[in-house]
C-alpha cells in the first residue's frame, strides 16, 4: 500500500480539488483507493460523495463516547465508500475531523485521528494507496504527524505562485528533511502548480530547492465552478489529461527522482530572493511607554499570586492525586499541564504544553515516571506522546 500525503501549503478549494480528483484518477486506472481528509473543515471528501460531508473520525467518536460506547466504535462507522464517474469505479473515504471551533486544538484532533486508524489496522488494510489531504501547517505538531510518524511515504507539496504558499511549501520540505535526518522514511517527489498563472515563480522556487513541478494545472474559471459545486474536474478533457498523466506516473514509479540529501529548503533571504526582494539590515526604533500610552496616568493593577497551578489549564475540581502531579511536573521539570483528564482505561491523562500526551496512570512510582521524562528532555528527542503506566518498560513516540 503507499501512503500518499499532498501536504496543502495553500488553504482552500484547491486542495480538496487536487487530492478528489487525484483520488477519482487513480480508482479509474484500477487501483483501490481511499482518501484521507485530515483538515479540521473536514470538506476533502465532498465531491467524492456528491456534496455528502461525511460524518467526522472525531464527531462519531465523541457520540460513541457520550453514550459509553466508545469501545463498540467500529470501522464501518468512520470509514464509507461511493461509487465516482457514473459508477466506473468505487473509491473509500474518511474525515478525521477535528473539534468544536475554539475548544481545542485541531492537531491534537489529527494525532488522536491517526492513533484510532492504526488500532482498526490502517497499515493491513488491502488498499494501493492512501491519499492524505493534509493542510500544510507543520508548524503544528499534530499536522506534522506524516512526517514525523512516517506515516506518508511520499509527499507532494500543492502551491502556487504567491509568497504566502510558497513559503509554507519551503517549511514542509524543511520539515521532512528533518525528520528524514532523525531516521525517518518518508520522501518529497515533488511540487503541484496550482492556479499557475504562468509566471513562472513555483518553478524557480522548485528548482533552487532541488525539486522537480510534476505538474501544473492552470487557473479556469469553470472548473473552479466545478469545485465548488463538489464535482470532479475529469469531466473536463484538459483536467483529465493532466490527472491522467500525473496519476500514472505515480502508479508507474516514473516521477523524477529525488534524493532527499540533495533537497535544500532555502534561508529566508534566499528564499526573498526569489521574488527579486531583500530584507533589510537595519532594526527598527523601540516605541516607549508614553508613546502608547498617549501620555495618560498609568493605573498599576495590583498582581495576585496564585502559585504553581496557575499555569495548569485543568478542571477547578481536579483531585488531588493529579494535583500532586501537576505541582511536581512544573516545579521539577518546568513542563507546563494544560489539560488534565481522568481515562477510564488509561487512568490520569496530561496535555503537556498544549502538545505533548504523557499517560501516567496513577501516582505510583512517580519518582521513576518523572526521571524518565527528565531523561527524554535532556535527549532532545522530539516526543509527542508518552506512556508511562509501567515505568519499567515506558512507551513514546
Amino acid at each position: 500500500m503507499h501512503v500518499c500525503s499532498p501536504s496543502m501549503a495553500k488553504v482552500g478549494w484547491a486542495s480538496r480539488f487536487f487530492t478528489t480528483n487525484l483520488v477519482s484518477k487513480l480508482a479509474l486506472l484500477g487501483n483501490r483507493v481511499m482518501q484521507l481528509g485530515c483538515d479540521p473543515k473536514h470538506d476533502s471528501c465532498n465531491a467524492l460523495f456528491g456534496g455528502v460531508s461525511l460524518p467526522t473520525l472525531g464527531d462519531t467518536w465523541r457520540e460513541f463516547k457520550e453514550a459509553g460506547r466508545e469501545e463498540q466504535l467500529a470501522v464501518q462507522d468512520v470509514i464509507f465508500k461511493t461509487q465516482i464517474m457514473d459508477g466506473a469505479a468505487m473509491v473509500y473515504g474518511c474525515e478525521i475531523g477535528g473539534p468544536e471551533v475554539g475548544r481545542g486544538c485541531g492537531g491534537r484532533g489529527i494525532t488522536f485521528g491517526f492513533d484510532t486508524l492504526e488500532k482498526f489496522g490502517l497499515s493491513q488494510w488491502a488498499l494501493d494507496y492512501v491519499v492524505m489531504d493534509f493542510l500544510g501547517d507543520v508548524v503544528c505538531g499534530g499536522f506534522a504527524t506524516p512526517l514525523s510518524r512516517s506515516l506518508a511515504e511520499e509527499v507532494i507539496i500543492l502551491c502556487g505562485n504567491d509568497r504566502q504558499s510558497l513559503y509554507a511549501a519551503n517549511n514542509i520540505a524543511s520539515a521532512a528533511k528533518y525528520f528524514a535526518s532523525m531516521g525517518g522514511s518518508t520522501k518529497l517527489i515533488g511540487l503541484i502548480v496550482n492556479r499557475d498563472d504562468g509566471s513562472g515563480v513555483a518553478a524557480r522556487f522548485a528548482e533552487r530547492m532541488g525539486l522537480p513541478v510534476l505538474a501544473s494545472i492552470p487557473l479556469d474559471r469553470t472548473v473552479r465552478e466545478l469545485a465548488d459545486a463538489c464535482k470532479l474536474a475529469l469531466t473536463e478533457p484538459r483536467f483529465d489529461a493532466i490527472f491522467d498523466d500525473l496519476a500514472r506516473q505515480i502508479i508507474t514509479r516514473t516521477t523524477p527522482p529525488v534524493t532527499m540529501a540533495n533537497v535544500h529548503p532555502l534561508e529566508y533571504n534566499e528564499f526573498l530572493s526569489v521574488f527579486g526582494a531583500e530584507e533589510p539590515d537595519i532594526v527598527p526604533e523601540g516605541a516607549n511607554s508614553d508613546e502608547l500610552f498617549g501620555g495618560a496616568k498609568v493605573r498599576v493593577i495590583p498582581t495576585i499570586e496564585l502559585g504553581l497551578m496557575t499555569h495548569a489549564v485543568a478542571s477547578p475540581t481536579m483531585d488531588p492525586e493529579t494535583t500532586r502531579v501537576v505541582s511536581r511536573l512544573t516545579k521539577e521539570l518546568g513542563l507546563y499541564v494544560t489539560e488534565a483528564n481522568q481515562d477510564p482505561k488509561k487512568g490520569m491523562t496530561l496535555t503537556i504544553d498544549g502538545n505533548t500526551t504523557v499517560c501516567f496512570g496513577n501516582e505510583s512510582e512517580l519518582d521513576s515516571k518523572l526521571a524518565i521524562l527528565a531523561a527524554l528532555q535532556k535527549s532532545g528527542e522530539p516526543y509527542r506522546y508518552v506512556d508511562l503506566r509501567r515505568p519499567g518498560s515506558p512507551m513514546y513516540r
